[in-house]
Protein backbone atom coordinates (compact mmCIF):
# COMPACT_ATOMS: atom_id res chain seq x y z
CA UNK A 1 0.00 0.00 0.00
CA UNK A 2 1.13 3.50 -1.04
CA UNK A 3 -0.02 6.68 -0.19
CA UNK A 4 -1.16 9.36 -2.72
CA UNK A 5 -2.47 12.03 -0.94
CA UNK A 6 -4.52 13.29 2.71
CA UNK A 7 -7.14 15.02 2.90
CA UNK A 8 -8.20 16.47 6.10
CA UNK A 9 -12.32 16.01 6.83
CA UNK A 10 -13.94 18.83 8.97
CA UNK A 11 -17.39 18.04 10.22
CA UNK A 12 -19.90 20.90 9.79
CA UNK A 13 -23.35 21.00 10.70
CA UNK A 14 -24.64 22.74 7.11
CA UNK A 15 -22.82 22.65 3.93
CA UNK A 16 -24.37 25.50 2.29
CA UNK A 17 -23.99 27.41 5.25
CA UNK A 18 -19.86 26.44 5.47
CA UNK A 19 -19.59 27.02 1.79
CA UNK A 20 -20.63 31.02 2.50
CA UNK A 21 -17.62 31.15 4.13
CA UNK A 22 -14.72 29.10 2.84
CA UNK A 23 -15.52 30.25 -0.61
CA UNK A 24 -17.08 33.66 -0.22
CA UNK A 25 -15.19 35.32 2.45
CA UNK A 26 -11.98 32.91 2.58
CA UNK A 27 -12.01 32.61 -1.75
CA UNK A 28 -11.64 28.73 -1.76
CA UNK A 29 -12.63 27.41 -4.63
CA UNK A 30 -15.82 24.84 -4.39
CA UNK A 31 -15.47 21.43 -5.97
CA UNK A 32 -18.92 19.83 -5.99
CA UNK A 33 -18.35 16.04 -5.52
CA UNK A 34 -22.15 15.65 -6.51
CA UNK A 35 -22.83 15.24 -2.87
CA UNK A 36 -25.01 16.79 -0.57
CA UNK A 37 -22.89 16.31 2.37
CA UNK A 38 -19.32 16.73 0.87
CA UNK A 39 -17.88 19.40 -0.58
CA UNK A 40 -14.06 19.82 -1.25
CA UNK A 41 -12.42 23.14 -0.56
CA UNK A 42 -9.27 24.24 -2.47
CA UNK A 43 -6.61 26.82 -2.59
CA UNK A 44 -6.82 28.05 -6.08
CA UNK A 45 -3.01 28.97 -6.09
CA UNK A 46 -1.53 25.78 -4.20
CA UNK A 47 -4.41 22.95 -4.55
CA UNK A 48 -4.28 22.24 -1.12
CA UNK A 49 -7.89 21.60 -0.21
CA UNK A 50 -9.97 20.71 2.58
CA UNK A 51 -13.54 19.07 2.39
CA UNK A 52 -16.23 19.83 4.33
CA UNK A 53 -18.43 16.84 5.77
CA UNK A 54 -21.88 17.18 7.16
CA UNK A 55 -22.49 13.03 7.88
CA UNK A 56 -20.82 10.44 6.00
CA UNK A 57 -23.91 8.92 3.31
CA UNK A 58 -22.78 5.19 4.48
CA UNK A 59 -20.54 4.88 7.39
CA UNK A 60 -21.99 5.58 11.20
CA UNK A 61 -19.28 7.56 12.06
CA UNK A 62 -17.16 10.55 10.11
CA UNK A 63 -13.75 10.65 9.29
CA UNK A 64 -10.98 13.07 10.36
CA UNK A 65 -8.49 12.03 7.23
CA UNK A 66 -9.10 10.68 4.28
CA UNK A 67 -6.07 8.76 2.74
CA UNK A 68 -6.18 8.13 -0.95
CA UNK A 69 -3.91 5.09 -0.98
CA UNK A 70 -3.02 2.79 -4.95
CA UNK A 71 -4.36 -0.57 -3.12
CA UNK A 72 -7.65 -0.30 -0.32
CA UNK A 73 -7.57 -4.17 -0.13
CA UNK A 74 -4.16 -4.89 0.61
CA UNK A 75 -4.61 -1.25 3.13
CA UNK A 76 -7.58 -3.40 4.09
CA UNK A 77 -6.03 -6.35 4.50
CA UNK A 78 -3.28 -4.85 6.25
CA UNK A 79 -5.54 -3.11 9.22
CA UNK A 80 -7.37 -6.17 10.10
CA UNK A 81 -3.76 -8.05 10.53
CA UNK A 82 -2.80 -5.83 12.59
CA UNK A 83 -5.70 -6.17 14.63
CA UNK A 84 -6.78 -2.40 14.42
CA UNK A 85 -10.77 -1.78 14.51
CA UNK A 86 -12.38 -1.72 11.59
CA UNK A 87 -15.03 1.39 11.79
CA UNK A 88 -16.74 0.93 8.25
CA UNK A 89 -16.45 -2.26 6.07
CA UNK A 90 -14.70 -1.97 2.92
CA UNK A 91 -17.07 -1.09 0.48
CA UNK A 92 -17.51 0.02 -3.01
CA UNK A 93 -19.73 3.43 -2.89
CA UNK A 94 -21.53 4.13 -5.94
CA UNK A 95 -19.79 7.38 -6.13
CA UNK A 96 -16.46 5.49 -7.84
CA UNK A 97 -14.60 4.95 -3.95
CA UNK A 98 -13.81 1.59 -2.51
CA UNK A 99 -13.13 2.43 1.32
CA UNK A 100 -13.12 1.25 4.77
CA UNK A 101 -12.73 3.26 7.99
CA UNK A 102 -10.24 2.32 10.40
CA UNK A 103 -9.51 3.60 13.80
CA UNK A 104 -5.80 4.62 14.67
CA UNK A 105 -4.41 3.56 18.29
CA UNK A 106 -4.83 7.06 19.64
CA UNK A 107 -9.22 6.88 18.60
CA UNK A 108 -8.70 9.17 15.44
CA UNK A 109 -11.16 7.86 12.47
CA UNK A 110 -9.78 7.55 8.74
CA UNK A 111 -11.17 6.71 5.65
CA UNK A 112 -8.96 4.84 3.61
CA UNK A 113 -9.61 4.87 -0.04
CA UNK A 114 -9.12 4.65 -3.74
CA UNK A 115 -10.83 5.74 -6.65
CA UNK A 116 -12.86 3.42 -8.81
CA UNK A 117 -14.87 3.07 -11.69
CA UNK A 118 -18.82 3.33 -10.57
Amino acid sequence: MRVIRVTIDLAVPDIEEAKAFYEGYLGLDAQDMGLNWVTRFVVPVSGEHIQLVSQDATASENAVLTVKVDDVDDAYALARERGYEIVHPLTTEPWGIRRFFVRAPDGTVLNIAQHVDP
